[in-house]
């Protein structure tokens, strides 16, 4: 028994009649053809899926896409951030498998900061963005390729404060593709 709801992917309404058991990832991959989320361990643990919904960064293939009626979800193909500049000036991938969810993550982590909400390594009552706390707050997002060593000072080059007055992920999904989002491999 198929459902039909509908979500606003990337700034746009999409109706969907999908069986329930289809979680969100499959959805966006198979029935919306947004490739960029992938479906590495499909367990919620390596964060190669992670969009984010209503503004939170969620790993897709753990949600079942008929529970996100009317949810607003971006994926890498509609986001506008300086994230992904920085991870091109800083060599933030390698294969570029994880890249979608890395940017994705990172844009939702930014935003997390941003409101104050401390990670397992905040300090102090306003976390701030040191290599440690990036890399609890990105621990969730695994790079086989081993690409740590520049996604950390991407991120870090987005939180400076030049970047820090770029609009927010969920405020500015874009329908076209960026070529980091649509390059990363399918």
């Amino acid at each position: 028994m198929a459902i039909a709801f509908s979500l606003e992917v990337n700034g746009e309404r999409r109706d969907l009649v999908v069986d329930p058991r289809t979680t969100l990832l499959d959805a966006l991959r198979e029935h919306l053809d947004l490739t960029g989320a992938k479906k590495g361990c499909d367990h919620g643990q390596c964060g190669a899926c992670t969009v984010l919904l209503d503004g939170r960064r969620v790993n897709s293939c753990l949600i079942l896409a008929v529970t996100q009626r009317d949810a607003s979800v971006v994926t890498i193909e509609g986001l506008d951030h300086p994230v992904q500049q920085r991870f091109l000036e800083h060599d933030g991938f390698q294969c570029g498998y994880c890249t979608p969810g890395q940017i994705c993550s990172a844009v939702g982590m930014l935003d997390e900061t941003a409101k104050g909400w401390p990670s397992a390594v905040t300090v102090s009552d306003t976390p701030e963005l040191d290599d440690a706390e990036i890399r609890e707050r990105m621990s969730g997002n695994l790079c086989r390729c081993g690409a740590y060593a520049n996604i950390v000072p991407a991120i870090s080059a987005a939180a400076a404060p030049t970047a820090a007055a770029a609009p927010t992920a969920a405020a500015t999904p874009t329908a076209a593709a960026t070529p980091t989002a649509a390059g990363a491999a399918r």
